[in-house]
């Protein structure tokens, strides 16, 4: 059966989620982690593209993406296959990494940028691994709040503007 075609249109923002094949485990290490956002910032910059938050769990992972070149399947591809291509290049390791293909949901940034923000780094606490969403350091939080630099792949402007036009008093918030 064919695949149905995606949405796609210039400027798009979509809550990414890929899970780990079998519910297995994506990341199993800090390198692992370091590698995936190493890539995640590679593309962005490759394909043009905004990420504005995200939130690695260990058997999945949830993406803020806006795409101003209507390419988030091309993105994702990138993104996906050159990090089971690193994972697989490490010891005792091979196969599939990702089950199916990503979920790509098409997202009224104007309307649930913040909403969606907030679900995405508050995952770990849900699920108790943290108490507090700045205990995980695998989420945009920290960067959004200003407790780490932000970096340069990241886009802030749009959410933290939705409380401040003064950064400061935007993170504070």
């Amino acid at each position: 059966m064919v695949r149905p075609l995606r949405s796609e249109f210039p400027g798009a923002l979509y809550h990414v989620t890929a899970r780990g094949d079998r519910r297995e485990p994506i990341y199993e290490d800090d390198e692992d982690w370091k590698v995936f956002l190493s890539t995640l910032a590679d593309v962005v910059a490759q394909m043009n593209g905004l990420c504005h938050g995200y939130g690695l769990m260990t058997n999945h992972d949830h993406l803020l993406i806006e795409t101003p070149d209507s390419n988030l399947p091309k993105s994702m591809r990138q993104l996906n296959g050159v990090f089971t291509q690193a994972s697989n290049r490490r010891p005792r390791r091979g196969g599939h990494l990702f089950q199916g293909r990503f979920k790509g949901i098409l997202v009224d940034k104007d309307a649930y940028l913040l909403e969606l923000t907030r679900y995405v780094v508050l995952n770990p606490v849900r699920a108790n691994r943290v108490v507090r969403p700045g205990d995980w350091p695998w989420s945009s939080y920290r960067a959004m709040v200003g407790v780490e630099d932000s970096p340069s792949w990241l886009e802030t402007d749009a959410l933290l503007a939705q409380f401040s036009h003064q950064v400061v008093e935007a993170r504070e918030r």
